[in-house]
């Protein structure tokens, strides 16, 4: 592979309507069309279609889904497709987030509170780095692309060569990596610390996990080796490596001497015109506050909130847009952007992109009003929606149901109904909600006809108007003796991926959801979904809604759709009447070219096997391993590991004691579970 190139690998050819809409959208691209629309039906193979446009165009691409879920999926589909490239998950790394928040009605004021992922934290250093050293390079993000992320100017800047023969000394060695916001530990290493064990020092970067192990002699650097964090392997020892800042906020001296003072002097003002309005609370409250945090980042460089402050740091005027993963795409010497653009599942994206703005400028204005912020904490925002337009590249809109802005927005709008597969829009039957006479109602029909096609070897989805009902039916589907899950938003992000691997593994049968389970979910093992109460005309249950959830049982040739309803909404006729349109175009296409249709097979694998601990995997393997000698003799194996244990820390290697400690962990759980085992056996006697 040349470097730089994306190489397509697939076992496919493009089949169906793939071809021309491959060479349409690429035509459009060449003509320099700023937007165009890709409507494809769900299992089409809109993502296959896209790889096919980038493999040509050869320009690094940013992808942008709604939410996380959909976000890794498309993260593994675009490795399994560019798998000699760099594609990179960038999405919140979050797993809970209250935002700062003041509600003048109750006179409440809410603290920020996070909880921050390390791992996601890792993979979103990866995306900025693979953008800053290479162009094969494509992102998978959620809509946090448009949030300020730091100048990447600034993060590329303070980069360091680490190199054989560099005349360093090891206490210099440390100040420059603390410098670059790493931080010194003597326990186990994690993403963005380093250690310092006699004339070595080992760093985990923050976009990969390895170690790398710095060898300093009295000349300078004397070795470099690139270390497997677990098993201690020796990797590779290059010759020079580089270290990006483990941060993505990077701030020179000078500059945060500039915004010292800078907020010092917003502060006055500000002081000023509340005390002029009669506000001495909201003064004083903001005087206390920022005094606080002015303290604090002059002591120890952070506060919290410190974000909040991020005009002041970067040098931005009042109003300007933040810097975010956007600025680390490439750019032409006149701003030009030169980079590709597809925003999947566009008719749901497109809003969240665009409404991001306004509920924060909304909130922000509280805390601004109320002493809690100074002004300048309105401009640490995300990109209103011309904004982001005015960054992106060339944009291709994919959706099996466009809304109004991207198809008048767009140049072209290329259709892509017939699937590779030969596959058509399922059947769909109309049942009664409520029970009359022999029937039972939707709940109890839903059962049976579940029951039905879990015998044949399907899975089944049921989607309901709201959380509670999905925690609920999924409960007293589990009383019914049948295996099923509820998944919906407040299912942290790689629990609702591994919960969906779960089910299409057969794990359990039957998925219960609201709107999670509506748009880009690729479970080709679905062949029935329930829609309760299809006649609840609204945001759930519109023309959109509906057609997305038909389309998850579009992948399976036994694929079928019950609307449960006792009348016809608008919303459901356009859905039914648009199923058959697409249906009956597929059944002439397939009946023309003699092709029987084939459900989709699709590899059981998903972007959490990749942010898996290796300390975990490799704990599993060893346990593995060792089960043998365990269970000749337990409590003397567990003596061995706990006296291999205490060795390895004698000898400062604190990962292989690491993994001995949790293998003991295990180990004393399994003979724990195995002496209850017994006790119960002599119990029954």
């Amino acid at each position: 592979m040349k470097e730089g190139v994306f190489t397509l690998s697939s076992q496919f050819a493009p089949a169906g309507d793939q071809p021309q809409a491959i060479s349409k959208l690429i035509e459009g691209i060449e003509k320099g069309f700023s937007h165009q629309t890709l409507l494809g039906v769900t299992g089409s193979g809109k993502t296959f279609t896209a790889a096919n446009v980038i493999a040509k165009i050869q320009k690094p691409t940013l992808v942008i889904a709604h939410n996380k879920t959909l976000a890794a999926q498309l993260a593994q589909e675009y490795r399994e497709f560019f798998p000699e490239n760099a594609v990179h998950y960038f999405v919140s790394y979050y797993d809970y987030y209250q935002p700062e928040a003041y509600l003048p009605v109750t006179d409440t004021y809410i603290e920020k509170e996070a909880q921050i992922n390390e791992e996601i934290d890792r993979l979103r250093h990866a995306s900025t780095q693979a953008l800053l050293t290479r162009k094969d390079v494509i992102i998978v993000a959620s809509v946090s692309c448009i949030y300020g992320l730091g100048s990447p100017v600034e993060y590329e800047k303070v980069n360091m060569r680490i190199e054989y023969g560099m005349p360093i000394s090891r206490s210099e060695f440390a100040k420059k990596l603390v410098s670059l916001h790493f931080r010194r530990t003597t326990a186990d290493l994690v993403s963005g610390m380093f250690r310092i064990l006699g004339n070595t020092v080992e760093i985990m970067p923050t976009g990969e996990r390895v170690v790398y192990r710095i060898t300093i002699s009295s000349a300078g650097i004397s070795g470099i080796t690139k270390i497997d964090p677990v098993t201690r392997t020796i990797l590779e020892e290059p010759k020079a490596f580089f270290l990006f800042p483990a941060k993505h906020f990077i701030t020179e001296k000078e500059a945060v001497e500039r915004a010292l003072q800078t907020i010092k002097d917003e502060l006055a003002v500000q002081l000023k015109k509340l005390n002029d309005q009669g506000k001495m609370l909201e003064a004083e409250r903001l005087k206390r506050r920022t005094s606080y945090d002015l303290a604090m980042i002059r002591e120890i460089g952070y506060c919290n909130g410190i974000e909040n402050y991020s005009r002041h740091f970067s040098g931005k005027i009042k109003g300007e847009p933040p810097d975010t993963l956007l600025s680390y795409f490439p750019h032409a010497a006149d701003g030009t952007p030169e980079f590709l653009t597809i925003i999947d599942e566009s008719h749901v994206t497109v809003p969240q992109l665009s409404g991001m703005h306004a509920g924060d400028a909304a909130r922000k204005k509280n805390l601004i009003e109320h002493g809690f912020r100074l002004p300048s904490a309105a401009d640490n925002r995300p990109l209103t929606f011309s904004e982001f337009e005015e960054r992106v590249g060339q944009v291709i809109f994919t959706s099996a149901t466009p809304s109004d802005y991207e198809l008048e927005t767009s140049k072209q709008v290329v259709e892509q109904i017939i699937r590779p597969t030969g596959l058509i829009d399922p059947d769909i039957t109309i049942k009664p909600i409520v029970e009359r006479g022999v029937y039972k109602g939707q709940v109890f029909d839903f059962i049976d006809e579940a029951v039905r096609a879990i015998k044949k070897g399907g899975r089944v989805i049921a989607t309901t108007l709201t959380k509670k009902m999905a925690e609920d039916l999924s409960e007293y589907l589990k009383e019914k003796k049948m295996k099923a899950e509820y998944l919906h938003s407040d299912i942290e992000t790689l629990e609702r991926i591994r919960i969906l691997t779960e089910f299409r593994k057969g794990t359990f049968d039957c998925l219960v959801g609201v709107n999670l389970l509506r748009e880009g979910l690729d479970l080709p093992e679905v062949t029935l979904i329930g829609i309760l109460d299809a006649d609840k005309e609204g945001f759930l249950r519109s023309e959109t809604s509906l057609i997305q959830t038909i389309g998850r049982a579009a992948r399976n040739v036994e694929g079928h759709v019950i609307l449960y309803a006792d009348s016809e909404t608008g919303s459901m006729k356009r859905a039914i009447d648009e199923t058959t349109r697409r249906r009956a175009i597929q059944v002439a296409y397939n009946t023309k070219h003699g092709i029987t249709p084939k459900t989709i097979e699709k590899k059981i694998k998903d972007i959490t096997e990749n942010m898996q601990s290796e300390h975990q995997k490799t704990v599993k393997e060893i346990l593995s391993l060792d089960m043998v000698l365990f269970q000749k003799n337990p409590e003397k194996f567990i003596k061995s590991k706990e006296k291999q244990m205490n060795e390895a820390v004698k000898m400062l290697d604190f990962e292989t004691a690491a993994i001995l400690r949790d293998e003991i962990k295990e180990l004393e759980a399994r003979k724990a579970g195995a002496s209850k085992k017994l006790l119960g056996g002599f119990a029954s006697k």
